[in-house]
């Protein structure tokens, strides 16, 4: 397989080629190349080098971001979650076939991404709601904003220069370039809200129902929209979105994830992750986040010559119902179900104390495969500035058990992969027919009920998918 820096665009340079009317020998003279050159060029056999894009660009007013029209589907794993829908179970589409499709026909597979995205994964109408077309961005750049992390990181080296400690230096810079004064008050001052910009006082208020780590990361988000917002601008009107509501929400994200890089800058995060084997313990403490915050940070590390370990993060409901889901480089194409799996120990989480669970486990995919992850799972709060009760989530960690046995957290497990323990996507998506927790059968498959027999499953199967 071709390395990803090297660009193959022949399906780019047959279009060009008909377009103008040329042979492959008249295109070949033209670029001043071999016409069997030209052959392998186009069947993607080679790739197409830095001179001859000038070359196609001098000669046919070529633009060269057409070369990477894979980038507006996802590249090969956002293309790879949208066939991991039920609907197309029965045609065990693998990786090579995608690769093969986005060599091959990139426009069509845009227009089939354009198509899938625009309707409902499922037949109903949820994929039109803000949050999903927001997701769907963030899994197109794999939740890695390089622009962010490099603004934020060099916010932070210059922050750090006055205290080590983030919190006052934020409550400084507010101050002094901004006019801001920091005021944590009481709950019942701001009812209902974490934080309030008073435009009139001239200050940022924080409730005083705020954790530590949580009031940081408030003024972090708020410098994010003084001094990254032309480049927050910039990258939200990028987006692809059909409402302002789903742009705005999209904005939000991003503010976010420049909060948490300028509170873990990219490169000293880095070297904390790989100093410690991922200690999530450690990284906590001396960064002064909540699991959480460490949770959506680490599905970040993507940085060109840069790279941390590929993890996903969710956040999930005692229902099951999913409030975050962050795939990032992974490949978890699981997590593209709208629930999870009652097997999954991230729900004993919630009645684990807050103390952090451990599960290696065998996904079962839609498409027959199956795929091995080392899981980690903690109870979250969050917490009400008016003194009711607060939300109970439960925040998971994943990354692929081959790339695990380094990690602290995987000292004395054995990742064998016998020992994983076998779970699947949500029901209505799991291939398995011999689950008895099962709550619901799959789409797309038939039940067999016999007369004289009484089996041990809910809903027993037919042999082959329908």
């Amino acid at each position: 397989m071709v390395e990803q820096s090297s660009v193959l665009g022949g399906a780019a340079l047959r279009r060009i080629r008909r377009r103008e009317g040329l042979t492959q020998a008249a295109m070949a003279d033209r670029l001043d190349i071999s016409p069997s050159y030209l052959n392998l060029l186009e069947r993607n056999r080679r790739p197409i080098s830095a001179r001859l894009m000038v070359s196609l660009a001098e000669a046919f007013d070529f633009d060269p971001r057409d070369l990477r029209q894979e980038e507006q589907v996802g590249g090969i794993d956002g293309l790879r979650r949208r066939l991991a829908d039920e609907r197309f179970a029965d045609l065990q589409i693998d990786r090579e076939d995608v690769v093969e499709w986005l060599s091959a026909a990139p426009q069509a597979a845009v227009a089939f991404a354009r198509l899938f995205d625009a309707g409902a994964a499922g037949g109903g109408s949820a994929d039109q709601s803000p949050a999903i077309e927001v997701r769907r961005e963030i899994e197109r750049w794999r939740n890695h904003f390089a622009d962010l992390d490099h603004a934020a990181e060099a916010l932070a080296d210059e922050l750090r220069l006055s205290t080590s400690d983030l919190f006052a230096a934020l409550s400084t810079r507010l101050r002094e370039k901004h006019q801001l004064s920091v005021r944590i008050v009481p709950g019942e001052v701001i009812p209902g809200l974490v934080r309030r910009l008073d435009f009139h006082a001239r200050q940022l208020q924080l409730s005083e129902m705020l954790p530590p780590h949580s009031r940081t990361f408030q003024l972090a988000l708020e410098m994010a929209q003084l001094e990254a917002r032309e480049l927050l601008a910039s990258l939200s009107e990028a987006g692809d979105f059909s409402s302002d509501q789903a742009r705005t929400l999209y904005r939000r994200h991003l503010a976010g994830y420049y909060a948490a890089a300028l509170i873990m800058p990219y490169g000293r995060f880095l070297r904390a992750c790989e100093a410690t084997r991922y200690d999530f313990a450690i990284l906590e403490r001396r960064f002064g986040v909540g699991f959480e915050q460490l949770a959506h940070r680490l599905t970040t590390l993507q940085r060109v010559g840069q790279r941390g370990l590929p993890f996903f993060m969710l956040r999930v409901d005692r229902a099951g119902q999913f409030s975050k889901r962050y795939v990032g480089a992974s490949e978890a194409d699981f997590l593209e179900s709208e629930g999870s799996c009652p097997l999954w120990r991230l729900h004993h989480a919630f009645e684990n104390g807050g103390r952090l669970a451990t599960q290696h486990v065998a996904v079962q995919q839609v498409d027959g495969r199956e795929t091995r992850w080392l899981t980690f799972s903690k109870r979250v709060e969050r917490g009400s500035a008016g003194g009711d009760r607060p939300g109970e989530f439960v925040v998971g960690l994943g990354i692929a058990a081959r790339l695990a046995e380094s990690l602290a957290g995987a000292r004395g497990l054995a990742l064998a992969d016998e020992g994983a323990e076998r779970i699947g996507p949500a029901c209505v998506r799991c291939p398995r027919e011999d689950c008895l927790q099962r709550s619901l059968p799959p789409h797309g498959r038939t039940l067999r009920f016999e007369r004289h027999t009484a089996p041990t499953t809910p809903f027993p199967l037919a042999d082959s998918p329908v």
